[in-house]
């Protein structure tokens, strides 16, 4: 953990203590700290935006709830990624046969809100725009468990102590869980990318 790490999960531990002993205030700050962060991970388990923002508010409000029972044990965003993480696979269940939404992948999976990037010139916010929507149509292919590896280590750049923390499994079977999700998002990339080179083949 670097500096600014241990700063971050120190200054959490605190709002953690004043929020338990009934400072809503505090609690308010962990919101906005984790809010951004969190959204995106609800973004890219879900693939919807609307599922997102549900994802995101439920999970915080199953964390406010917990919180008394909260004991440290793990840092408080590793506790809240864990929470959203089994959320979203409930979701998942629920809707296994309902078509993903891919409007809001963030093209470049950077841990920040989906926004439109205006500095760029529109032909390469386009080419941003299909690239999000490869990535989604490909995660889409994902199992939960596989999924929430990438998603995690690939996207979130956690390392595997911290994944193993909120999936609550053996660092071997996130290593594992990693390894098998990307060959089979490369294997969904490659899919689309056929796909797309047979569509322009048509239209020429």
């Amino acid at each position: 953990m670097d500096r600014s790490e241990l700063d971050s999960a120190t200054s959490d531990e605190r709002l953690v203590a004043r929020a338990q002993q009934g400072d809503a205030g505090a609690f308010e700050q962990l919101v906005r700290r984790h809010q951004d962060r969190l959204y995106n991970l609800c973004l890219r388990l879900s693939g919807s935006r609307t599922q997102a923002e549900d994802l995101a508010q439920a999970a915080m409000l199953q964390a406010f709830e917990a919180l008394p029972r909260f004991e440290a044990r793990s840092r408080f965003y590793t506790w809240l990624f864990r929470i959203a993480v089994n959320l979203a696979h409930s979701y998942r269940r629920r809707q296994r046969r309902a078509p993903a939404s891919l409007d809001a992948m963030d093209a470049d999976g950077g841990s920040r809100p989906v926004a439109e990037n205006w500095a760029l010139d529109p032909l390469e916010r386009m080419d941003r725009a299909e690239q999000a929507e490869r990535l989604g149509r490909a995660l889409a292919e994902l199992d939960e468990e596989f999924r929430a590896a990438v998603v995690l280590k690939d996207i979130e750049e956690l390392d595997y102590a911290t994944i193993a923390e909120v999936l609550d499994v053996p660092i071997g079977t996130v290593k594992s869980r990693i390894h098998r999700g990307r060959k089979i998002l490369r294997a969904a990339l490659t899919a689309c990318d056929d796909e797309e080179d047979a569509r322009d083949r048509v239209r020429t």
